[in-house]
């Protein structure tokens, strides 16, 4: 199906939700930011020069502002594929509960071997078009925490990650403000 009024007529009788999906690579070279000092003192954030990595899952319903997040240390076709269907069997998708997910055009949401499961339905955004996705908007207020900062592990990395996301899950109306954009799908349930 290649968009929301295809899934809505599709499966007439369920609820019809709309959400976007994105991944943000985090690493322990760190996010650099620019801060304010007194006039003449020269800024000092820590580095660390080692390259190692985990990925930021975040999925996001820009109309009510609800996301979900996982924390995954790769990300191919497999992986992004359990996340679907953990995802499925979070919000109980199936015959009565249909999600349409807006995707970039990753490798691993296009290729044949994806296994989607029942009662998701991939949207593909445009490629190259970043500022369409509304799941985009999220990596500013995830990178708040660990902007200027060196981590000794990936395992700190995560910890203030995941209570990041944890707090951000509480603030529907900030995510909701960000992602809602006023061309975004209006879907009538």
């Amino acid at each position: 199906m290649h968009s929301v009024a295809a899934v809505q007529q599709g499966h007439p009788e369920a609820v019809v939700e709309v959400w976007a999906e994105d991944e943000h690579r985090l690493g322990l070279h760190p996010v650099n930011r620019m801060v304010w000092v007194p006039r003449g003192e020269q800024p000092i954030a820590a580095l660390n020069w080692r390259y190692e990595w985990l990925w930021l899952v975040g999925f996001v319903q820009p109309h009510s502002g609800e996301t979900d997040w996982w924390i995954v240390p790769l990300l191919n076709t497999e992986v992004f594929a359990r996340l679907l269907a953990d995802f499925t069997e979070h919000f109980g998708l199936g015959e009565h509960k249909q999600v349409a997910l807006v995707v970039d055009q990753a490798t691993y949401h296009t290729t044949k071997r994806l296994q989607v499961p029942a009662g998701m339905h991939l949207l593909l955004m445009p490629s190259q078009s970043p500022e369409l996705q509304p799941a985009e908007r999220l990596w500013p207020l995830t990178n708040e925490v660990i902007a200027n900062q060196a981590f000794d592990s990936l395992d700190a990395l995560e910890e203030v990650t995941a209570q990041r996301c944890r707090a951000l899950r509480k603030q529907p109306e900030l995510i909701q403000g960000l992602t809602y954009y006023h061309w975004w799908p209006k879907v009538m349930t």
